[in-house]
């Protein structure tokens, strides 16, 4: 009898911190308003955990704090996902997952995929999420972003690569849709959602006889098309999603401040050829250069390498080169390097830099260039040369409070050593 009772406490200790696991920790928000707000309703986003983890989905799901990563990694990764985020200018409660289901080019239409991973998965976490924020005059939305897989051929070799669907639903669209039982209310209240797949605007039939999914033709039955990722052993392939495991609901953070309805990061719009280029470095060099000197004794800028505009990535960028000290403690892999040099020192110069720019400018973001070096015995080992490019409006959104640093990297793009990386800043600087 004792020994049950043991294993009972266990279990219920083990349930207790799942839940928890569940829900994003107040101490990583950087928002004062949202790190209050989620204290203040910590016990019901963990209720909605408990909600969630009791849901029979077709395929294994996770909420996740990053996207489009196999199932061996999310299950050792933080499944930590249930949050306070704001969406064009909204308060929301966000959710992002990996559904480990892999769909069929061949039998379905982009619309059918999207309809499958609503019905099966963004259907039932509403249900589980909306009811305990249904009296809450504070939520004014619900944000679900969910990861799932498709199959296809390339050059007569199957192949798998992931596909993000996201969906926000005002709160009283989602109050309809969830306790409606027909089916033309229901559509109704979804065609006031915004829904993408990979960062496009979709609209989602219900009942699977929208023009979209007609014109497209497809299977008769949409359930046989889904092939669970477990069976399905392929090699992804690089898509138009997030790429790097970011979530395009914390990506629209940005994308609001401009008032754009994609939740894409920022497209290159300037010219970036040598003569634009030319330009921009001609008509800003007074304000690079009260930059450089309001700033070196924090930035430690290189000498020999002058700011300079630069071509990245089909747009145009001010180039700041800096070299970074950290002490012998920090060594470790080249990503723990990074995500320190990030949190140590870059994120400290982002705010300032942005200030300089503040009005509408005619180049696309900065790129802070660095040299990572130790101090002490360390000090002769072989330096890492890191370079984080975020848009201007990233920036911003960092600069006013409104974004994490997390959300900043994943707007942005990160080069360790010249090779594009995934940075996760939680994750490595716990290697």
């Amino acid at each position: 009898m004792r020994k049950n009772k043991a294993c009972f406490v266990v279990l219920v200790l083990f349930g207790a911190l799942n839940v928890r696991a569940q829900v994003v920790s107040p101490s990583v928000i950087k928002d004062p308003d949202l790190r209050a707000r989620q204290m203040q309703h910590m016990a019901q986003l963990e209720q909605v955990g408990r909600n969630v983890l009791a849901i029979q989905f077709p395929y294994p799901f996770y909420l996740s704090s990053r996207l489009d990563i196999d199932q061996a990694q999310q299950l050792r990764g933080d499944q930590n996902s249930i949050q306070f985020q704001r969406y064009s200018g909204q308060t929301i409660i966000a959710l992002v997952g990996n559904y480990y289901a892999s769909y069929s080019t061949d039998k379905m239409t982009r619309g059918q995929r999207a309809r499958e991973t609503f019905l099966n998965v963004v259907v039932p976490i509403l249900k589980s999420a909306v009811p305990p924020f249904e009296n809450d005059a504070e939520v004014s939305g619900f944000g679900i972003e969910v990861a799932h897989h498709v199959v296809g051929k390339v050059m007569g070799v199957a192949m798998e690569r992931p596909e993000n669907l996201m969906v926000f639903l005002p709160k009283a669209a989602a109050l309809r849709l969830i306790s409606s039982q027909q089916e033309s209310a229901q559509q109704a209240a979804l065609l006031e959602a915004q829904v993408f797949l990979n960062g496009d605007p979709i609209t989602v039939w219900i009942g699977g006889n929208g023009p979209e999914l007609a014109s497209s033709g497809g299977p008769g039955s949409l359930g046989a098309s889904a092939i669970s990722s477990q069976d399905t052993k392929v090699e992804a392939l690089p898509s138009n999603a997030s790429g790097n495991g970011s979530s395009l609901i914390g990506k629209n953070l940005i994308s609001s401040i401009k008032g754009s309805s994609s939740l894409a990061s920022p497209t290159p719009v300037h010219d970036p050829s040598p003569e634009a280029l030319g330009d921009l470095q001609q008509s800003n060099q007074d304000v690079i250069a009260q930059l450089v000197k309001d700033l070196d004794a924090q930035a430690h800028f290189v000498k020999y390498a002058a700011p300079t505009f630069v071509p990245f990535r089909g747009g145009s960028y001010l180039e700041l080169s800096f070299v970074t000290t950290l002490p012998d403690s920090a060594s470790g892999s080249r990503y723990k390097l990074a995500a320190m040099a990030f949190d140590d020192h870059v994120g400290h110069l982002i705010r300032p830099v942005a200030g300089y720019f503040k009005a509408d400018q005619k180049f696309d973001g900065v790129g802070f260039s660095t040299t990572i070096r130790l101090t002490g015995k360390a000090a002769n080992d072989n330096s890492e040369a890191v370079e984080f490019f975020f848009p201007l409006a990233a920036m911003h959104c960092y600069e006013k409070f409104d974004c994490t640093g997390q959300q900043l990297i994943d707007a942005g793009t990160v080069l360790v050593n010249g090779e594009r990386v995934g940075l996760d800043l939680q994750i490595a600087e716990g290697h």
